[in-house]
């Protein structure tokens, strides 16, 4: 006798077949989310549609108070998926096959959880998506910090608990299967962790206190960010590309003129606002490229621009010189007609 997964999983195919046939590429079971209560009455999840007609198939429904959600996802969130750059990459990773439209779709499909898959075995990817996801969290907790609605407050510690769990599993080349449900105990399987995340994570869950629960969800982005930090400094750097900082400094030449140019007319508002251009853009690069000497704003005194702008230069030689020194060429012209010349 057939049980409601089956049942259901051939009501979709029959749909496919009798008024999608040319419409929809694959049909997909993803059942990782579900309760394991659930199991026997899984079926289908989604489908990739090949036109818009096949949002038609798109149906949500309940069953003996079981939801069920028949759903369109496009080629274009799949590859995400296959670059890690989704929130949801057990859909693809976990997701089995139940219909295709043709083998053509079919391989392109597995050919996609083959790249996922080697995406997750590589740490310097998985690296670089764990940093998205922590940016994500602190974007959440600086908003945060103004929020006063006590169920917003909790809501947003929540999601900053679940993306930096996928961040510190992104670091251990992991990935939630099961999306939020028991994030702690796979974490507790994992080799690297940040300080006391496990402790921060459930406290943050427990604190009754919006203002605590702020005060503790920095703390763990902290924790998060040295852990990040500490990965990033232990992994061998790759040699930097000089004739890529050559082009930087070629475009961020002009803002060092702003600087000089507001510095000798003795003006600190405007200098003081694109040096904090500059400070950024300089410490950026300089630790990118090995250079130590980035401090400009720290000589920055509103009523005596000098040190300002004798420390801007100073820093502006020490990039020059890393360029030349590494044998990068500074495309640099006296005149114009220097440049129509040699162009």
């Amino acid at each position: 006798m057939k049980n409601n997964s089956t049942i259901l999983s051939d009501w979709a195919i029959n749909k496919i077949n009798t008024e999608y046939r040319d419409d929809v590429c694959l049909l997909l079971a993803h059942n990782a989310l579900k309760l394991e209560i659930d199991i026997d009455t899984a079926s289908f999840s989604y489908f990739i549609p090949a036109t818009n007609r096949a949002n038609g198939l798109a149906r949500t429904f309940i069953i003996d108070d079981i939801g069920y959600d028949l759903f369109p996802i496009a080629w274009e969130r799949i590859e995400r998926m296959a670059d890690v750059k989704d929130y949801n990459t057990t859909c693809l990773a976990n997701a089995n096959i139940l219909w295709a439209r043709s083998e053509e779709d079919k391989q392109r499909f597995i050919s996609l959880q083959a790249r996922l898959q080697a995406n997750i075995q590589n740490p310097q990817h998985m690296h670089e998506r764990a940093k998205s996801w922590f940016n994500t969290a602190k974007e959440i907790h600086q908003d945060n910090l103004f929020e006063e609605k006590l169920y917003k407050v909790r809501e947003n510690a929540g999601h900053i608990c679940d993306l930096l769990a996928i961040a510190v599993a992104f670091v251990n080349q992991h990935f939630f299967s099961h999306g939020q449900t028991n994030q702690l105990n796979e974490l507790s399987g994992m080799k690297k962790l940040p300080d006391n995340f496990m402790q921060l994570y459930r406290g943050i869950i427990m604190e009754v206190s919006p203002e605590v629960q702020k005060q503790l969800c920095h703390t763990i982005l902290c924790s998060v960010k040295a852990f990040l930090d500490a990965q990033e400094a232990s992994t061998e750097p790759c040699a930097p590309d000089f004739t890529e900082l050559a082009a930087w400094y070629h475009e961020l030449s002009y803002t060092w003129r702003r600087v000089y140019h507001w510095c000798d007319n003795n003006d600190p508002v405007n200098a003081y606002l694109w040096c904090c251009m500059l400070q950024n853009e300089v410490e950026e690069w300089g630790t990118k490229f090995g250079i130590a000497q980035i401090d400009i704003l720290g000589s920055f005194c509103g009523g005596d621009l000098t040190a300002l702008r004798k420390k801007a230069n100073e820093i502006e030689q020490k990039f020059v010189q890393a360029i030349t020194e590494s044998g990068a060429r500074l495309d640099s012209y006296a005149t114009v007609e220097d440049f129509l010349n040699s162009n």
